[in-house]
C-alpha cells in the first residue's frame, strides 16, 4: 500500500482542530460493526498522535504568524497586481472579495508554480476553513501535478477544518476511489465521513456513493447492511432509499443479503427450534421426508418477511421524527458557508430547531445539529454561546472547550462579544488567568476602549478583592481617551467610574472628584450631566442646585458662543430631568426658573413627537407601568434610561445619605440562560443601544452579529469582521419578552 493509502486508511478526523491545540470534536459512531470498528481506529490513532495536522503542513497561525507568513514573499516573483491584492490582505485578512481575486490572479500567473498556489491556499484556507469549495480547488491542483500524497495531506486538513460537510467527505472518497484499488481502505474513509455525517438530514449524497461502491464490488450484503443503516434516520431521501432496499430484497436471496453474524445467528436460532421439534420422536417416514422442501420454503419465506419487517419498522420511526423536522429543515435555505448574511427567518429558524434537539435529549444528534448549524452561521458568536453553554450544561466539558477555542481562535475571532463570554466563561471555570487574558485581548487587539470590556473587567478584579487593579483599569482608559480628539466613550468612562468608586469603594468625594474632572476634559453632554443629577440626587442636603442649573442651562440654550450640537430631543429630555431633581429637591422660585425656560425652548415650538407621547404618558399609564418601562432603552444614549419618565427610576429614599438606591438584582444576570425563548439576534443576550457611537474607518463594514447590547450599556461601534454582515435588528423578531423588568437604579440603562 503507497504511502498517501496508507494515511487515507488511517488518519482520522476525530480532532478536527488538534494542530491548534483544541479537544477533540464529538465523533458518535453507527451501530454496526464497520462504524464500531472505525471508531476504534479513530480512537487509537487519535491517542498514538497519528493525525496528520494543520501544524504537520505549517499553516497553523495565529494573527501574529499569518501576517508574517503571508509577508514573506521573498522568494516568490510577483506580479504587480499580486503584490497588491497581497497588501490588501495583509491589511485586512477578512477581507473575502479580495483574497478570491488573490487566488484567481495567481492561477492565472502561476501555472505550474505550485509554491505560490500553496502559499495563497494555505493562507486564505486558515481565515476561511468552512470553504469547502477552495479546499476541493487545492487538492485538485495537487493531483494535476500528480502529488497523490500532497492531495491526501490537503483533504485531511479539509475534513479537519470542515468536519461536518457532506461534501467534503464525498469529495474525498470520490478521490480515493479512483485512486486506490484496496476496497478496505476505501469503506474505512467512508466508514469516517459517516461517522460525522451520516446521520446529516442531507448526507444521501454520501450513502449514495458508498452504496454505489458496494454494487460495484457486488457485495450485497454490505449493500443490503448500508441501506438497513441509512434507514435508522430521518434524511431527505429516506423514500428512496426504503424502495431501494425493497427492490435489493426482490432481486437476491436472503442468503445474500445477510452478513456473516446475521447468518450465523438466524442458524442457531433455526437448530434450537429444530432440535425442540424433534426431540424425543422417531425418525420421519417417507411422507414426512416429501414435505420437508415445502416446509424449507415456508421457513424461507418467514425468515424473509421478519428480515423485511424489522427494517421496515425502522423506517417508520425515520419517518416519524421526520414528520417532526421537517419544517425546520426545508427552512434552511443555506446550509453551506458564505460570507453573507442570513435572513433573519433563517437565523431564527436555527434557533428553533437548536430547541427542538434539545429538547430530545439526544447528545449526539444536538452536537452534531449545532455542528451543521455552525457552518452555516459561523460568523454569528450568538450560535457559539449558544453551543458552549449547552455543552456545558450537558457536563460535556471538552466539547464546550473545543467549541469556544473554535469560536475565539478562528470563526469569530475578531468580534469582542465571544470574547467577553469566554472571561466569564473562564471565571465561572475558576480560570482567572485565562479571563483576564480574554478581556486583555479585547483592550489591546480585538476592541481598544470598549466600554463593556472595561467595565466587565474592573467588576471582575473587584470581586477577587483587587480594587486598586479595578480602578486602575478605569484610570488608564480615562488617560487613554484623554488623548483622543472628541472623545464619545470619555463621558461614559468617567461617569462609570464615579458610579463604581460610590457604590463599590464608597468614596464619596472622589466619586464627585471624578465627574468634575470630566466636565473639564470634555464637552458639555446629557450622559455626563445626568450622571452628575444623579449624584446630587443621592447625597445629603444641601444640594448643588445652582451648579447644576448653569450647567443645564449651558447644555440646553444655544448661544453665538455656545452652539450646542445635541439634538433637540436630548435637550427636552435633560430639561425634563432636571425638572423632575428640582420637584423632589428644589424650591418654587428654582422650579419656576426651570419650568419657564423648559416652556420657552421647548413647548413654544411644538414638543417632538416622540416628547408629546411620552409626555402624555407620563400623566396616563400608572406608577407601576412606569417602572417596569423604566429600563427600556431611549432613543438616545443616557446614563440611566429614558425621559421624562426619569422619576420612576428614582426609588423612595433617593434624598437619603446613605447610598445609591437599591440595585435591582434580576438586573445582574450578564448571559441569557433561556436561548429557547429568544429570536436569532437576541440568544446571546440581545444587548440593546446606549453605548456611544465609537468612530470606525470607512473601509470597514458594520457587522450587526454583535452590533445590540442589552439595555446594560450604551451602543458602541467596533471594527468587526468585515466579511460578513449579519441582518440588523430590524430584520429579525425578537421572541416577547416578559413585561414584568425591574426598575433601574442608577445608570440604569447600561448597567
Amino acid at each position: 500500500m503507497a504511502d498517501s493509502e496508507a494515511v487515507v486508511a488511517q488518519t482520522s478526523s476525530a480532532t478536527a482542530f488538534t494542530a491548534a491545540g483544541y479537544p477533540p470534536v464529538y465523533n458518535d459512531t453507527n451501530s454496526d460493526a464497520s462504524g464500531a470498528a472505525a471508531t476504534k481506529n479513530v480512537e487509537d490513532l487519535t491517542a498514538t498522535g497519528a493525525t496528520t495536522t494543520m501544524e504537520d503542513s505549517n499553516i497553523s497561525f495565529g494573527a501574529t504568524e499569518l501576517t508574517n507568513y503571508i509577508a514573506d514573499g521573498s522568494d516568490l516573483a510577483l506580479s504587480d497586481e499580486e503584490e497588491r491584492l497581497w497588501s490588501i490582505v495583509r491589511a485586512n485578512s477578512l477581507d473575502f472579495n479580495a483574497w478570491i481575486a488573490l487566488i484567481e490572479e495567481t492561477e492565472k500567473m502561476s501555472e505550474g508554480n505550485i509554491l505560490k498556489i500553496r502559499k495563497v491556499y494555505d493562507a486564505f484556507l486558515v481565515e476561511f476553513p468552512l470553504c469547502y469549495g477552495y479546499w476541493k480547488k487545492y487538492a485538485d491542483h495537487e493531483a494535476r501535478l500528480g502529488s497523490m500524497d500532497k492531495v491526501v495531506e490537503v483533504y485531511e486538513r479539509a475534513v479537519q477544518g470542515v468536519t461536518y460537510s457532506v461534501d467534503m467527505w464525498l469529495h474525498y472518497c470520490i478521490f480515493a476511489i479512483s485512486t486506490y484499488g484496496d476496497p478496505e481502505t476505501i469503506r474505512r474513509l467512508f466508514e469516517r465521513g459517516l461517522a460525522y455525517v451520516g446521520t446529516d438530514y442531507l448526507s444521501f449524497p454520501l450513502w449514495d456513493k458508498y452504496i454505489e461502491y458496494e454494487y460495484t464490488q457486488q457485495d450485497w450484503s454490505r449493500v443490503a447492511l448500508l441501506y438497513t443503516r441509512v434507514l435508522e434516520n430521518p434524511n431527505q431521501q429516506l423514500d428512496r432509499y426504503f424502495e431501494g432496499f425493497k427492490e435489493l430484497v426482490a432481486n437476491r436471496p436472503l442468503s445474500e443479503l445477510r452478513t456473516g453474524e446475521e447468518a450465523a445467528a438466524a442458524a442457531l436460532e433455526n437448530s434450537e427450534n429444530g432440535g425442540q421439534e424433534v426431540e424425543g420422536e422417531n425418525l420421519p417416514n417417507a411422507v414426512e421426508q416429501s414435505s420437508k422442501p415445502v416446509s424449507a420454503s415456508l421457513k424461507d419465506a418467514e425468515e424473509l418477511e421478519k428480515y423485511i419487517a424489522v427494517r421496515e419498522e425502522m423506517y417508520k420511526k425515520a419517518k416519524e421524527f421526520d414528520s417532526k423536522i421537517i419544517g425546520f429543515e426545508t427552512a434552511i435555505r443555506r446550509p453551506y458557508f458564505h460570507v453573507r448574511p442570513l435572513s433573519g427567518v433563517e437565523l431564527e429558524n436555527w434557533h428553533n430547531y437548536l430547541h427542538f434537539i434539545e429538547g430530545v435529549g439526544d447528545l449526539s444528534k444536538v452536537v452534531k445539529l449545532y455542528e451543521r448549524c455552525l457552518i452555516a452561521c459561523a460568523n454569528y458568536p450568538e450560535y457559539w454561546i449558544r453551543y458552549v453553554r449547552c455543552m456545558e450544561a450537558s457536563g460535556s466539558m471538552d466539547l464546550a472547550e473545543n467549541a469556544l477555542a473554535r469560536a475565539t481562535q478562528v470563526f469569530v475571532k475578531r468580534q469582542p462579544e465571544i470574547h467577553l463570554f469566554a472571561a466569564r466563561f473562564r471565571e465561572q471555570h475558576a480560570d482567572v488567568a485565562g479571563a483576564r487574558s480574554a478581556y486583555q485581548l479585547v483592550h489591546t487587539e480585538i476592541s481598544p476602549g470598549l466600554l463593556e470590556a472595561i467595565i466587565k473587567h474592573a467588576n471582575m478584579e473587584h470581586r477577587f478583592g483587587n480594587l486598586e487593579d479595578a480602578c486602575s483599569l478605569y484610570e488608564q482608559a480615562i488617560a487613554i481617551e484623554k488623548g483622543k480628539e472628541h472623545s464619545q466613550t470619555l463621558p461614559f468612562l468617567f461617569a462609570q467610574y464615579s458610579r463604581f468608586l460610590f457604590l463599590v469603594a464608597g468614596k464619596v468625594e472622589k466619586a464627585r472628584d471624578i465627574l468634575d474632572q470630566a466636565l473639564e476634559n470634555t464637552l458639555l453632554s446629557k450622559p455626563l450631566i445626568e450622571a452628575l443629577i444623579h449624584f446630587e440626587s443621592v447625597q445629603s442636603l444641601p444640594k448643588r442646585m445652582d451648579y447644576l442649573d448653569s450647567l443645564v442651562d449651558k447644555f440646553i440654550v444655544p448661544t453665538a458662543d455656545n452652539p450646542n450640537v445635541a439634538s433637540i430631543t436630548e435637550r427636552e429630555e435633560l430639561s425634563s430631568i432636571f425638572l423632575e431633581f428640582l420637584d423632589l429637591f428644589g424650591d418654587a422660585e428654582s422650579i419656576k426658573k426651570a419650568d419657564d425656560r423648559h416652556a420657552k425652548l421647548f413647548l413654544s415650538h411644538g414638543s417632538s413627537p416622540e416628547s408629546k407621547k411620552r409626555l402624555a404618558e407620563d400623566y396616563l399609564i400608572s406608577d407601576k407601568t412606569k417602572l417596569a418601562k423604566s429600563s427600556l432603552p431611549s432613543s438616545a444614549p443616557s446614563v440611566m434610561g429614558a425621559y421624562p419618565n426619569a422619576q420612576n427610576q428614582w426609588p423612595a429614599g433617593y434624598g437619603l445619605p446613605q447610598g445609591w438606591p437599591q440595585v435591582a438584582q434580576g438586573q445582574a444576570q450578564q448571559w441569557t440562560p433561556g436561548y429557547a425563548q429568544q429570536s436569532a439576534y437576541s440568544a446571546y443576550g440581545a444587548y440593546g443601544t446606549g453605548y456611544p457611537q465609537q468612530q470606525v474607518p470607512a473601509s470597514v463594514p458594520q457587522n450587526a452579529a454583535y452590533g445590540a447590547y442589552p439595555p446594560t450599556y450604551p451602543t458602541q461601534a467596533f471594527g468587526q469582521q468585515s466579511y460578513a454582515q449579519p441582518a440588523t435588528a430590524a430584520t429579525l423578531t425578537p421572541a416577547p419578552q416578559s413585561s414584568a423588568v425591574p426598575p433601574t437604579a442608577y445608570y440604569g440603562s447600561y448597567y
